[in-house]
């Protein structure tokens, strides 16, 4: 179970937020609401671990998280609002050397497959700067598909994609959150994720 407790987000001389409490079960989907500024990314970064908090603390089966390290970033999978794609790999090296970086192997062979999975078959060995934007995301949500991570972290994951890969990233989504995985997600979008146990935050501006 992930936990926020009293957590408050300061940038530059702006609180963006203050004393926010929630907590995430396995199953269950957070929808993270917010106008631009109201500082949905910083809180998915905090909850990454990439961020630190002004005050209060997030903490993984009860520990916090600062003190974990690689034990709770092996647990996470964070899709930021950009791609993190490398512009001069092609999409199946970009997909393999992810998962390589997060200790995962994956062959060639499967690499493919996962591709195939986001309509990318075609485009596979094509470098990724050669990649509409709808493209790039759907090779960023590729990576999902590889991860053995409980909790997806994601920041507007419905961006540039085209109406069969937001069915796609729904069916994903789904699929991970019925076999008890967790998602925080921020977005402007409606998702229509049908989950067992579901919240709305909204941050206000």
């Amino acid at each position: 179970m992930l936990e926020v407790i009293n957590l408050s987000c300061v940038r530059g001389t702006r609180r963006l937020f203050t004393a926010l409490n929630f907590a995430v079960n396995p199953g269950e989907l957070i929808e993270l609401r917010g106008a631009n500024g109201s500082g949905k990314t910083s809180l998915l970064r905090i909850l990454s671990g990439l961020a630190t908090p002004a005050e209060g603390e997030v903490r993984w089966a009860g520990k916090n998280i600062r003190s974990l390290g690689e034990e709770y970033s092996g647990t996470v999978a964070y899709l930021a609002h950009q791609n993190g794609v490398k512009d001069e790999l092609s999409a199946l090296e970009n997909l393999r050397i992810a998962c390589g970086v997060a200790g995962n192997d994956l062959s060639k062979v499967d690499a493919r497959a996962i591709l195939a999975q986001v309509g990318l078959s075609r485009q596979q060995n094509l470098p990724a700067r050669s990649l509409s934007a709808g493209q790039r995301r759907r090779l960023a949500l590729a990576r999902l598909l590889t991860s053995k991570a409980t909790l997806w972290i994601l920041d507007e994951v419905l961006t540039s994609l085209d109406d069969t890969a937001i069915r796609l990233s729904r069916q994903f989504i789904g699929g991970h959150l019925n076999k008890g995985g967790m998602a925080i997600i921020a977005t402007h979008q409606e998702l229509e994720l049908s989950a067992d146990r579901m919240q709305r935050i909204e941050l206000s501006k």
